[in-house]
This record gives structure tokens, C-alpha cells and sequence, in this order.
């Protein structure tokens, strides 16, 4: 705002009908807002004309500032300090042309390795530090600690998704959450921004499929690490619902589409769903049947001239379905078992789909469904890879899925901790900081030491997906992907409730300082069992490793 007032100014306005406060040395013009304010209207004219600063952060956090912001700062003061102005820097001189030493091996007495010359340098440069600086708030190489895995490239994508969740997303979130409905145009920007197409676990970005572009990295710059970006500062919003209906159905349900559909499919729907303007869910789960995926019994019978399944069933707790214009969809088309699976591309538009939103405990905004097919008619086509192979398809989409989940969990473990950290400064309690209290302190550290061994974990799996072929992950990663999932939802579940601990009542209500905690504590089961539960997970990670390190020549 460029209008400045003196604190005698702001002073004169202090009455019911023309209230102004300060907060952070801004002003803020409260007089039509006192009848919306939660606390009542006594409470913001006790300090009308004043400076409302410290009181306003004992009830409150930042998002609630950014969210009121644009509506009610009519300026700030006199007083407050300006941003310095960068200076402008020199010209830079042409280099001078000199060709580059080169290291070559030489031949000298003593010598056998190459002799590194001046410009020799460190491989892995640490990046500059980037956001709160609380420690173990973010991932360390925000924290200028040195990383093997991300360069600038990493550090402008994630500046770019920041801005656009700071400014469009998390001042919203609580709202959204609480109508069950991310607006329509947010997801529309994921495609437009060049996201979606980043986010299906593939090795190459696929320009062919979409004219939309992720502004800060160059496609043939794009790697696993990027997308793992998205995914972690989308989840800094601390909710479920929100990365759910985002990321949720279509991280799970495109992939399968992109890597075993058949190549006129693929080229007639993929355009309009990387480009946000359709959408596609993943429908594996019934009723009856959830991690036992070879249980399932909604099938799918061949026509009798061969050119069509007609299919019947149901589906349970499908993410994003109640939106969905398509279904990868999980169905029996032969025996019993895993072998007689196959996977179909159901469209809304064969008729005969009908969908009802499901009311969940948590990730109340992802948009759960029940799905019922009745004599839906789908041409051979969207049949995805082979008929009964369709257990393949699926087992091949877990690493990716739990991948998923393993990120969001953590982060959201992270803000989890971060709220309490924050909290614990400036509450007190007993005349003392809860920062104070060596029981706090021990709360916090034991958060932070299990986010950061699950984290390093999550970052060497994501660099083995990154140089493997996806054969090669499938066997050998499935079962420390299956542990890694465990690990990180029993992590989100301890420092959710660790944070409940720390903020008290606070947490307990919706809205308010606490928010994020008690929407995140709600939305732990969502993540604990989805995806593999975490009894089946650790069981699968222990029978998984043993037969791939039999392959390799385990001695026992």
C-alpha cells in the first residue's frame, strides 16, 4: 500500500464505526469487518487506534494475515522501515579467452591417478538458504546443507510452486476444506503450469502430449527430484483434501493410462487431462476387496463379436471419482486370483457410470467416492496392457502411489512440527516459554529425528527409481517403497499427535491457530491405510527384500 500514516493518525480512529489497528507496524482498517470477526467486536475495539501486533499473534497465525491482507490494509506507517534497494551490480567483463585446463593423466614418478589442476572444484555446491531457517523444518537442502540431488533447477521450481501457494492456495485451504471443494480453476492452473504432466513418475517430461510448460525447468531438465518438489510444497498447506484432489486421483490413475495404453487412446484423452481440463481417477478398491487386490470381483464380459466389455460392479473410496471423466479401473475378466485381472479406461461417457460423494473422516476436500457400474459398455480398446494382465499394471503403479504418499506424510510430519515449534515460542505456560519446559523440547526432537531419518530414506529411493528402468524398480524396490510407506505414516501419526500434545485445546478446534494440526490429525488414517496398510507394508518389505537379495547371492 503506498498511503502512510503517523501513529497519532491512526489513533484518531478508534471508534466502533471507524476502527483502524496496526499489526507489524501495517494498517488495517477493521470497521466492516468487526461483525465477521470470530472473537466478537469487543475484542478488536479494545484496540482500535492501537497497535494490535502482539495480541493479534497470540490468537493467531500468518495465514490468517495473508488471507485478510488485500482486503482490509489501507496502509502502514510513517515509521516502518523501508526494503533496502539492491544495488546495481558492475558489468560483468567479456571472459577472457583462454581454453580450459583440462585434467589428463601424466606420467610422473610416484603419480598414478590425475593430478586435479586449479580449476578443479567441490562436484556438489550447497544452495542458498530458503525459507523459515528453522531447523528441520524443511528438507536440509533448504537449510544450505549439501546435496547429491538438487541444483537450481530444484531451487527455481521450488520458489515457483511457494509463490503460488502462498498467494492462491494456503490462505484458502481451511475454507475449501471445510465446503469439501478445491475450486475448479486451482486445478485448472496444475495443467496450465505444467504440473500435471510432471507428476506421473515418468523419466521425461511428455512435450507431445501437452503445449503447457513448468516455467522455472526445462523439460529435458526434468527428473524425479522436480516432481517430488511439486508434490512436497503443494503438501506445506497442510492438508490432505488439498493434495488429494490435486495430485491424488490423477498421480495414481494417468500412469497407467501413459505406460500401457494403446497408442489412439492414449493420444485422443491424455491432451485434455495433463492440460487440467478433464479428469482421471484410479478405481481398483471395492467393498469387499482393498489391499487384497486379487479378491476383486467387479467384472467385465466380452461381447460375442469381440468389440466390447460390458462391465458390472462396484468401487469404494475412490479419490477425485465424484469429478472424474475417466476410470482406470481394476476388473475380472477370467478365474480367480490375480491372474485373472485386467485393467480397463472406463469414460463416464459410455453411460452406465454413476458416482455419490462418500462423507469421510478426513481429506475432506479430495472428493472420496463410491463408484457403480451398471452394463457399462467399453470398447476393447481402453483395455491397458494385455487381458488378465492387469495385476501387473497395478503392481507396477504402487511404487509410484506410495512414493506419493511417503512425501506428503512427511511433509505434513514437518508442519506438524513446525506449527509446534512456532507455538512453543510464544506460548507460555507457568510463567515460561513452552520452549522452556525440557518436556516440550524432548516432544519436538524426537519429531524431528524421525522425519529426518524417514526423509534421507525417501531421498535415496527416489534417486534409485531416478537411475533404474521401471523392471528394475518394480523387483527391487517394491519392498523397501512398501517399508519406507510404514515408516513414514507411523511418522505423520506420531508427530500428529505430538502437535495436538503441544497445542492443547487449541487443536482440537477447527479453524484458528491449530488448524493444520487438528485437519492433519484427522486425515492420518487416510494415509495409514491407503495405498497398502501399514501391517501389510512391513510384512511385504521383509518377504519382498528376502527374495530379491536370494536373486543377488544373499549367504545365510
Amino acid at each position: 500500500m503506498s498511503k502512510t500514516f503517523s501513529k497519532d493518525e491512526v489513533a484518531g480512529h478508534k471508534g466502533p464505526k471507524d476502527l483502524y489497528v496496526i499489526v507489524d507496524d501495517d494498517v488495517y482498517d477493521l470497521s466492516e469487518f468487526q461483525a465477521e470477526h470470530p472473537g466478537g467486536q469487543k475484542i478488536l475495539q479494545r484496540v482500535g487506534g492501537k497497535d494490535a501486533s502482539k495480541q493479534f499473534w497470540k490468537y493467531h497465525n500468518e495465514s490468517i494475515l495473508k488471507k485478510y491482507k488485500g482486503q482490509l490494509q489501507v496502509g502502514s506507517l510513517d515509521s516502518k522501515p523501508q526494503a533496502a534497494t539492491p544495488p546495481t551490480p558492475p558489468a560483468t567483463p567479456p571472459p577472457a579467452e583462454k581454453a580450459a585446463e583440462k585434467v589428463e593423466p601424466q606420467a610422473e614418478s610416484g603419480v598414478i591417478v590425475p593430478m586435479p589442476t586449479k580449476n578443479a572444484h567441490e562436484a556438489s555446491e550447497s544452495l542458498d538458504p530458503y525459507g523459515s531457517l528453522i531447523p528441520y523444518a524443511d528438507p536440509s537442502w533448504y537449510q544450505s546443507y549439501h546435496s547429491p540431488y538438487f541444483n537450481l533447477t530444484h531451487a527455481a521450481l521450488r520458489a515457483e510452486v511457494r509463490e503460488w501457494v502462498d498467494a492462491e492456495i494456503e490462505p484458502n485451504v481451511t475454507e475449501w476444506d471445510e465446503a469439501r471443494k478445491v475450486p475448479d480453476t486451482i486445478y485448472k492452473q496444475m495443467g496450465e503450469r505444467g504440473y500435471l504432466a510432471g507428476l506421473m513418475g515418468l523419466h521425461k517430461y511428455p512435450t507431445h502430449m501437452t503445449k503447457h510448460r513448468v516455467r522455472s525447468v526445462g523439460p529435458e531438465q526434468w527428473d524425479l527430484f522436480h516432481e517430488m518438489v511439486i508434490t512436497d510444497e503443494i503438501s506445506r498447506a497442510g492438508s490432505g483434501g488439498l493434495v488429494w484432489n490435486l495430485i491424488g486421483g490423477f498421480g495414481i490413475g494417468c500412469p497407467p493410462l501413459v505406460k500401457f495404453g494403446k497408442k489412439p487412446l492414449v493420444e485422443r484423452i491424455l491432451p485434455e487431462i495433463l492440460n487440467g481440463n478433464k479428469r482421471i481417477c484410479l478405481a481398483i478398491t471395492e467393498p469387499d476387496a482393498g489391499s487384497d487386490v486379487a479378491n476383486l470381483t467387479c467384472e467385465a464380459k466380452l461381447t460375442e463379436d469381440g468389440k466390447h466389455y460390458i462391465v458390472n460392479g462396484e468401487k469404494k473410496w475412490i479419490t477425485n471419482g465424484i469429478w472424474c471423466d475417466y476410470f482406470t479401473t481394476a476388473v475380472r475378466t477370467g478365474g480367480p486370483g490375480m491372474n485373472g485381472v485386467s485393467a480397463l479406461l472406463i469414460e463416464r461417457d459410455n453411460g452406465g457410470v454413476s458416482t455419490r460423494k462418500m462423507d469421510c473422516q478426513g481429506v475432506l476436500s479430495s472428493g472420496t467416492t463410491y463408484v457403480t457400474f451398471e452394463d457399462v459398455k467399453v470398447p476393447v480398446e481402453n483395455l491397458l496392457s494385455k487381458e488378465n494382465q492387469g495385476f501387473k499394471v497395478i503392481m507396477t503403479n504402487f511404487n509410484h502411489e506410495r512414493i506419493g504418499i511417503i512425501i506428503q506424510c512427511l511433509r505434513f510430519s514437518r508442519v506438524c512440527y513446525s506449527e509446534s515449534m512456532s507455538y512453543a515460542h510464544k506460548r507460555k505456560t507457568f510463567n515460561k516459554r513452552l520452549i522452556d519446559h525440557p518436556v516440550i523440547r524432548m516432544k519436538l526432537a524426537n519429531m524431528a529425528r524421525q522425519i529426518e531419518a524417514s526423509h534421507n530414506w525417501m531421498e535415496n529411493l527416489i534417486y534409485q527409481c531416478q537411475v533404474m528402468n521401471e523392471t528394475e524398480a518394480m523387483l527391487k524396490l517394491g519392498g523397501a517403497i512398501a517399508g519406507l510407506k510404514a515408516q513414514a505414516t507411523l511418522t505423520f501419526e506420531f508427530c500428529a499427535r505430538e502437535a495436538s500434545q503441544i497445542f492443547g485445546g487449541l487443536s482440537y478446534s477447527r479453524g484458528g491457530q491449530g488448524a493444520k494440526v487438528e485437519r492433519l490429525y484427522r486425515d492420518v488414517r487416510a494415509y495409514a491405510i491407503p495405498g497398502g496398510s501399514e501391517e501389510i507394508m512391513l510384512d511385504l518389505s521383509i518377504r519382498q527384500a528376502l527374495r530379491v537379495h536370494k536373486a543377488l547371492g544373499m549367504k545365510l
